[in-house]
């Protein structure tokens, strides 16, 4: 899709699009997991993570509440004191050193520091009427998708729309992969995180935070099919776009002598078919679903809004304290790459 048409149908050209589509800075960069590894310092891989400073290594969901507890947010809407995360992407050099790889802002959010963009969405993408009802995530609710450990194409079906654009210019969104692109991508490589978009209207979470939430019966999101009898609550659509910043890092002459492409996960995952990313919802009182009923624009009148530099004052201290910027000659903790 070319990239006029792409953010037209976004609503920034013609006030059209009905969906929440919002940039959020880097919040921190450590080992830290308070959804899998609660309590645990540090957690057993790097994570990027966005949103409510009440993150912490331990966030008990009983008395954790991000909106009372955040007194900021690295996100673009006010409100939204939720925390987002996912593993970090690494550029491994022919002689086997580690170089962490930045993150870079996507169009229009320029002097973002690192960070991801966000969506919300109660249809599909590019269905700008966006008329369907779903019910907002509620306080507690957490989730996780994708799985740590998946190595090939087969585990990786056991998830939908966990993908790689290889971008060549701003506006690539096509094709995308489910593993890491083989080639140089001349602008940066875009993780694409979708949640599912089904909940059981129980839990709020479960032991391995996902039996909670489900995909559509067929298809996907944007094909508009049914929840599943077990899971028949409509959420809406989260989806996590990252760009990193890979162009320093294009010169096949760096890569492995065999020619395979040299990025790997903070996991340790050289295939990209481990990609995975965790939710806590912390949007605060009744604001996510105002926006979700309201079938507004992208900038959501309803809800407030701060400026890049603002998002960018919004950290949390390294409660980790390891050196993950220098070229590294193993991964942070010791990661084993397989």
């Amino acid at each position: 899709m070319k990239w006029n048409t792409f953010v037209a149908a976004l609503g920034l050209f013609a006030p059209t699009s009905a969906l929440l589509r919002f940039g959020c800075a880097r919040l921190t960069v450590q080992r830290l997991d308070p959804l899998v590894n609660p309590g645990m310092i540090p957690s057993t891989h790097l994570h990027q993570i966005i949103g409510g400073n009440s993150f912490n290594v331990s966030m008990d969901p009983k008395t954790h509440d991000l909106p009372t507890l955040s007194t900021c947010t690295s996100c673009q809407f006010t409100e939204d004191f939720s925390n987002y995360w996912t593993a970090v992407l690494f550029f491994r050099a022919r002689n086997g050193s580690f170089k962490r790889v930045p993150q870079r802002a996507q169009s229009g959010m320029e002097g973002t520091q690192g960070g991801m963009v966000v969506y919300y969405m109660s249809d599909a993408l590019f269905d700008t009427a966006q008329k369907s009802k779903v019910t907002a995530f509620k306080p507690g609710f957490r989730m996780l998708v994708g799985e740590v450990n998946y190595r090939n194409r087969e585990q990786a079906r056991d998830f939908r729309q966990l993908t790689y654009t290889c971008m060549e210019n701003e506006g690539t969104r096509a094709p995308e992969s489910l593993d890491f692109p083989k080639k140089p991508c001349p602008v940066g490589i875009m993780a694409n995180h979708r949640f599912p978009t089904c909940w059981d209207g129980v839990n709020l979470d479960s032991p391995n935070h996902r039996d909670h939430v489900a995909y559509p019966e067929t298809g996907t999101f944007e094909s508009g099919g049914n929840c599943p009898s077990t899971h028949p609550v409509k959420i809406p659509q989260l989806l996590l776009e990252t760009v990193w910043d890979t162009k320093a890092f294009n010169n096949k002459a760096d890569w492995p002598e065999d020619g395979s492409q040299p990025f790997v996960w903070s996991s340790g995952d050289k295939t990209g078919y481990s990609t995975h990313a965790d939710y806590v919802f912390g949007w605060k009182d009744d604001s996510l679903q105002r926006a979700m009923d309201g079938h507004t624009y992208v900038s959501a009148p309803m809800l407030k809004t701060q400026s890049i530099a603002q998002q960018n004052k919004c950290t949390v201290p390294d409660m980790v304290k390891e050196n993950i910027d220098d070229w590294l000659p193993k991964l942070p903790g010791d990661v084993v790459v397989v």
